[in-house]
């Protein structure tokens, strides 16, 4: 089974917030879900705040210009960071996937990748 994936221009979109074609909504549910996804997520906000960088070309003192768009950066990844899980859902949700099937998916793979790791009947020791 092949998976499709988004050309750059659709990515740039999907980044923002669009919706992809169908035929990408299998990589939409791998993209929220894979073992990396908090990285991806990351990489799609930072393509989202990329234009804030654009302050620089404002008059002012350059030490001014260059703390705002730090901190601008930095309170930008520190809401995406706390609604990373939500946001994740909303993509699932919107390409035609159920409520819950992002955390569960992640779920599942993780349970896998533990059992894996430790064998059958491991329990960490704060479940």
């Amino acid at each position: 089974m092949v998976m499709n994936r988004p050309n750059p221009a659709q990515w740039v979109w999907y980044a923002f917030g669009g919706r992809l074609p169908q035929h990408c909504a299998e990589w939409v549910l791998h993209d929220v879900t894979c073992r990396t996804w908090m990285l991806r997520h990351l990489g799609r906000a930072l393509t989202q705040l990329a234009p804030f960088c654009l302050l620089v070309l404002l008059p002012g003192p350059l030490w001014i210009r260059l703390n705002a768009i730090l901190l601008g950066l930095l309170v930008g990844l520190f809401y995406s960071i706390c609604y990373s899980g939500e946001t994740a859902e909303h993509r699932a949700i919107k390409h035609g996937y159920a409520p819950g099937t992002a955390r569960e998916t992640r779920q599942i793979a993780r349970d896998v990748r533990r059992l894996g790791k430790h064998g059958p009947g491991y329990r960490p020791w704060w479940e």
